[in-house]
């Protein structure tokens, strides 16, 4: 009995040992891949980007008062200057209780002044006893009530002529009409937005950088900025700021430059170019764009095949992305030009795995 057993546990190993043996060829057999020429660049040391000519202020003007839209007089397009009326209201009645206010204010002003009077009349009789004190003192009373109500009426115009100075929507900034939201005879209520404006002054340039690059641009570096369309002509400015907040979605970060005031032709919305001088930038290389890999960290690599011994051995190597150029891309990273880089079948390599070229340079 223990013959057989130990004749069937020498069977099931040496089956064991045959199933391993195919695994293991399999596993040496190299894979295929094609590969490709990483090329040198030319660099010149500027990271380029697009972006948008943006407003730092932008506003949808509305009334401070409910009422009926008199007169609008600006339309899209219109540039605007700090303090212009863009609607007026009808302000029939907020003018007729101005006028009211000013009255009654005027006749108390009268009221005080014979106070006054009848005040200094007492003050001069009383030495020859022709009036009592207690006239004298209900007088002086007489003054202090008056004036105090001409004090509480002052009040009160000012605060009708401030109602009446509600019924107009003023331009707190410079800036373009971006667009007219009511037209003459139309009820507004307060809040209602009746005016779009954006402002011409303290433009900034908003780019987004790549997260590999982020790093790269400092606040306050110069930045050359050509709008599309201008006919190549620069723009110089400088970065504002830098928000450490990324856009998950494309994991790009915002970057604003500042640009000079003074240049009539610059508007929000405009698209463009910014270009940022990086000293000390690294070589650059071309490499096709299959030869990059996306990892789960959101980098980038790009598997090399090099010689060892009798084999190719594949090995990746992380790279920052730059350019898109046509079919290649821009790579900063430890590649050097004239290397081969794995185009197809980089998905599924491992590293030190040994592959056959099935079509290269």
């Amino acid at each position: 009995m223990f013959v057989a057993i130990a004749r069937s546990l020498a069977i099931t190993g040496c089956l064991a040992v045959a199933l391993a043996l195919p695994t293991r060829a399999a596993d040496d057999q190299p894979v295929p891949v094609r590969v490709a020429r990483a090329l040198a660049a030319e660099s010149d040391g500027t990271l380029r980007l697009t972006g948008t000519v943006a407003a730092e202020q932008r506003a949808r003007l509305s009334p401070r008062v409910s009422g009926l839209v008199a007169k609008v007089h600006v339309d899209a397009g219109d540039r605007v200057e700090s303090g212009d009326i863009l609607v007026d209201l009808d302000h029939t009645f907020a003018s007729l209780a101005v006028k009211r206010a000013r009255a009654t204010l005027e006749e108390a002003r009268v009221r005080v002044a014979e106070a006054k009077r009848l005040k200094a009349e007492a003050v001069a009789l009383l030495p020859k006893q022709f009036i009592p004190e207690s006239e004298v003192l209900a007088r002086s009373s007489a003054v202090d009530l008056a004036v105090a109500a001409t004090n509480r009426l002052a009040v009160e115009e000012l605060e009708a002529r401030e109602v009446l100075e509600r019924h107009s929507v003023v331009a707190p900034f410079a800036g373009v009409v971006a667009g007219k939201l009511t037209e003459v005879g139309e009820w507004v209520q307060t809040g209602s937005p009746l005016i779009d404006l954006v402002g011409t002054k303290n433009l900034r340039f908003d780019v987004r950088v790549p997260q590999e690059r982020f790093g790269d641009v400092e606040v306050g570096r110069p930045a050359t900025i050509r709008l599309d369309g201008s006919a190549g002509r620069a723009i110089t400015g400088k970065v504002a700021t830098k928000v450490p907040v990324n856009d998950p979605r494309a994991r790009t970060f915002l970057v604003r430059i500042r640009l000079g005031d003074g240049d009539a032709s610059i508007l929000p919305g405009m698209s463009g170019e910014a270009r940022f001088s990086l000293s000390g930038d690294a070589a650059a290389v071309l490499v096709p764009r299959d030869a990059l890999v996306r990892t789960a960290d959101a980098t980038h690599r790009v598997w090399v095949v090099e010689p060892a011994g009798d084999v190719l051995r594949a090995s990746s190597r992380p790279v920052t992305v730059g350019r898109s150029l046509a079919e290649s891309v821009e790579v900063f990273g430890d590649l050097a030009a004239g290397v081969a880089v794995v185009v197809r079948g980089n998905e599924t390599l491992g590293e030190n795995q040994s592959v056959r070229v099935l079509d290269g340079d």
